[in-house]
């Protein structure tokens, strides 16, 4: 709206001194215009930066790569919180945001929208300069927008809609240069290892599109591919019955994955198998096994050596899916003295109880359900239901010992016009959870939503309010049966050590925006009805909150320019917004309102 507003504005008043910046659909693909340096004495970001990143900058989707999104600067805390002001904001482009802007040395490089790149001055929000694609290439639902920017020497990369992987020059915007690896566009974010770009890709008719690859960041040619379904002869090949090898069919997509420099272990979480229903895949529903493994590697961590994309280890969390739940999205590496409590977590291994420091794994499930595992071995530790325990979860149990997952066998949909609630749906999506060391826990945020699913012949519908798939308000359902319903939403924190979970702003306002940890004692989150929050990273008190333009969406990021401090957050819609609409017609927020807000400390008048 701002950038539209600015544009009219300049009609009106003639304002010819300045050339027109050239729209997205006009430039020659493989051309950005011409224009000097204008980030002056570049320095290089080199994979140590990369390992231990200066507390000052935010060079990839949550930080570091343990996926922790937790922040050391602490000139923000907990006492003076209440003095956080906007400093600057600065309008995008229209669609679906998704993107997740990262930081270097006080410049900011942010995605404008599917086709374009932006690096920013990060005290100010200044245009540095800008990269427009011409594409005319489908959108497919704005998967590329969903999406993520990665830096490493002097390249700054970036997944296009059209399918390229293009390498821009981090000083002026030049494309260096492009490589296509397939017909389909990037599903999932990237992100740079040991010189090596990885992205993933989600295939819809054959089992070759559907692969995790790495391409050598200073040439763009491909390094290595791991197909995430297997041949029929390869190792896991028989868990997909008599399906032919061309149909197997999984999807990659979201936030990319997570990097151990320590054991040199790539992880990714691959999704579900397409289509949907096991009747639909196979043609009847018990061509596959009800526990794992069952349609490897679906709804599985897989870790891969990340010099060659060799398998190491796989655990599926979710067998042979028959309604399209996803366990994508970034796995959070920490370490930690394990003592898991069974009043908190339904599942431990027996072999693991008690005092113990484990390199561990954790993953939150798109359809709920937190995972605990050995990151060396992919050994099961623990796991629980979450948001919460409840009959229609989509697993019946797991074998303690082993991990070993058993499918909610009632759950299943035998024939056309089956019905089922199962939950969870979209209970975490795409907005990535936080781990803050000095507290020990990590913080979730959730829906407490199921999916109510007709089975219509050999199709499953879109989930659109009316379809045959919907959210169900699972809270809603049990108004009148509970004097106290169950808040559809909130921020769990959930202590690593024990498992215990205590619950933050719970209330009816859906987040839709990542969660931020920092060493102020702070956690950073907002919602659907347009509040930014700052809360006790203890006791959940909100110390702070803003009223934003539209709803948060997905990113917030902190960093430093010259000692001083930076809270920013995106807001814009995200592709959950149609599904939480439904769910609460009681908030209205504007939408279309896609803008970059950037807050700091007010100066102390008193000091």
């Amino acid at each position: 709206m701002i950038r539209s507003f600015a544009a009219v504005m300049l009609v009106v008043f003639g304002i010819l001194a300045l050339p027109a910046l050239p729209q997205v659909n006009t430039l020659p693909k493989r051309l950005n215009r011409e224009a000097a340096p204008v980030i002056e004495n570049f320095t290089p970001v080199t994979q140590q930066m990369l390992l231990n990143p200066s507390p000052d900058d935010w060079l990839m989707f949550s930080r570091t790569y343990d996926a922790q999104r937790y922040s050391p600067l602490d000139e923000i805390n907990r006492k003076n919180v209440n003095r956080l002001r906007q400093v600057w904001t600065r309008g995008l482009a229209a669609g679906t945001s998704e993107g997740i802007p990262i930081v270097y040395q006080g410049v900011m490089y942010t995605l404008d929208s599917a086709s374009a790149v932006q690096a920013l001055d990060a005290t100010n929000g200044k245009l540095l300069w800008e990269y427009r694609r011409d594409t005319n290439a489908p959108s497919e639902g704005d998967v590329s927008n969903l999406n993520n920017l990665a830096i490493y020497e002097n390249f700054l990369f970036y997944s296009a809609p059209d399918g390229c992987l293009v390498s821009l020059d981090a000083s002026t915007g030049k494309m260096n240069w492009e490589t296509r690896a397939g017909p389909l566009p990037h599903s999932s974010g990237l992100m740079v290892v040991e010189g090596k770009v990885i992205t993933g890709r989600a295939g819809k008719e054959l089992r070759a599109d559907c692969h995790i690859a790495a391409y050598d960041a200073k040439t763009g040619k491909e390094v290595w591919k791991f197909n995430v379904t297997p041949a029929s002869d390869d190792p896991g090949g028989d868990t997909w019955g008599d399906l032919p090898e061309e149909s197997r069919i999984a999807s990659i997509w979201g936030l990319p994955g997570t990097y151990d420099p320590d054991h040199g272990l790539l992880y990714w979480g691959i999704s579900n198998p397409m289509p949907n229903s096991r009747l639909e895949r196979h043609g009847k529903p018990d061509a596959i096994a009800n526990s794992a493994p069952a349609e490897l590697y679906t709804n599985s961590t897989v870790a891969l050596k990340a010099d060659n994309g060799e398998l190491v280890w796989y655990y599926q969390h979710l067998p042979g899916d028959d309604w399209g739940t996803d366990h994508s999205y970034e796995r959070i590496l920490l370490s930690a003295t394990l003592k898991p409590e069974r009043r908190f977590l339904r599942w431990i291994n027996p072999d693991i109880a008690g005092d113990e420091v484990k390199d561990v794994i954790i993953s939150v499930g798109e359809p709920g359900g937190i995972w605990a595992l050995d990151r060396v071995t992919g050994q099961f530790l623990w796991s629980t239901p979450f948001p919460h325990r409840i009959p229609e979860f989509y697993l019946s149990k797991i074998d303690a010992r082993t991990g070993r997952t058993y499918l909610n066998e009632y759950q299943l949909m035998n024939e056309s016009g089956n019905r089922r609630v199962v939950c969870y749906f979209n209970s975490r999506s795409p907005w990535p959870p936080a781990y803050n060391p000095r507290t020990g826990s990590i913080y979730i945020p959730y829906i407490d939503s199921c999916l109510d699913i007709t089975l219509g012949g050999r199709r499953i519908s879109v989930p659109i309010p009316g379809s045959e798939q919907a959210g169900a308000n699972r809270s809603l359902r049990e108004l009148s049966i509970l004097d106290d319903p169950i808040p559809f939403t909130g921020l769990a924190k959930m202590n690593i050590v024990t498992g215990e979970i205590e619950r933050f702003d719970a209330g009816p306002a859906p987040g839709n925006g990542a969660v931020l940890a920092t060493a102020g004692d702070l956690v950073f989150w907002g919602d659907l009805n347009r509040r930014f929050k700052a809360f006790d990273a203890e006791t959940g008190i909100i110390l702070w909150e803003a009223i934003l333009g539209g709803t948060v969406s997905v990113s917030n990021i902190t960093y430093a320019v010259g000692g001083k401090q930076y809270i920013a957050v995106l807001t814009g819609d995200s592709r959950a917004i149609p599904d939480l609409l439904q769910k609460t017609p009681q908030f209205k927020p504007p939408l279309g309102h896609n803008a970059i807000y950037v807050f700091a400390l007010e100066e102390d008048t008193n000091e």
